[in-house]
């Protein structure tokens, strides 16, 4: 993905993040595609568009144009999924085309997902996905807000050492592990670990209690924030979250017995 906007570094990091993503999740579902081209299209969706579909750009680009303006591009490896608003009202309707054309794989939606569901690893990658696909938007839309607007958090980076979440503090976000371990802490004593692809500080932030522990880092840590507004609703509207929590929850409360039992022994 491409922004119409100068963006730093992390824009990039979490792109790539997000085309090894995709292609992990098509291997993991395993379904045969549509082949779709793609005319350079100067207004509206492109010949073919199916808000029901999802795309991967296999060549070529797609761009996304929002009242009047492109947004972003999608390159090979990026999947296009549909707006939710769908195009009812043409003032709030995100638009896909083509500047030089390019060639496209449509799986249906419904069949994907269905498949997705039956797969725990291909919901945890579902998962992953979509906080990236919310990171990279989340810059995309911080670009076009004016400077005096106050700073949008997201994508930081945290070498060893440092603390991501303070024991203690305010849980204003959900934070996914994109790359690098931590250590979990409380009171200064570890009882457990966070690796890449984990989603973690989601309980306090769901109960609006104060964080009960310490997660620091223990290698170079890539880390998406997504504030805990947006993350309650992106649980509403795809219950495959819910899966991927319960099971880094469970891994959690593993580590944290086994922790437990070591110390006694």
């Amino acid at each position: 993905m491409l922004a119409n906007a100068e963006l730093a570094q992390d824009f990039t990091i979490l792109g790539e993040q997000y085309k090894k993503l995709v292609k992990a999740l098509l291997e993991s579902v395993n379904m045969p595609a549509v082949p779709v081209e793609v005319a350079p299209t100067p207004s509206g969706n492109f010949r073919g568009f199916d808000g029901n579909q999802f795309y991967v750009v296999e060549t070529g680009d797609l761009v996304a144009r929002y009242q009047g303006r492109t947004v972003y591009l999608l390159q090979a490896g990026d999947i296009l999924l549909p707006d939710i608003a769908g195009a009812s009202e043409e003032d709030a309707t995100v638009y896909y085309g083509s500047e030089h054309g390019a060639k496209l794989s449509a799986y249906p939606a419904l069949e994907f997902m269905r498949r997705v569901f039956e797969d725990g690893n291909a919901v945890r990658l579902w998962t992953r996905l979509l906080v990236t696909y919310a990171g990279l938007n989340l810059r995309v839309a911080a670009a076009f807000v004016p400077e005096s607007a106050g700073a949008t958090p997201g994508f930081e980076v945290y070498h060893p050492g440092e603390d991501i979440i303070r024991q203690g503090g305010r849980a204003d976000f959900v934070f996914h592990m994109s790359a690098g371990t931590a250590e979990v802490l409380v009171d200064d004593v570890v009882v457990g670990r966070i690796g890449q692809g984990e989603i973690f500080g989601a309980m306090a932030a769901l109960t609006h209690a104060d964080r009960s522990a310490t997660v620091r880092a223990k290698t170079d840590c890539s880390v998406v924030k997504v504030p805990k507004e947006q993350f309650t609703e992106l649980i509403k509207r795809n219950p495959a979250t819910i899966h991927s929590l319960l099971v880094d929850m469970a891994n959690a409360i593993a580590n944290l017995n086994q922790q437990l039992v070591s110390q006694r022994g």
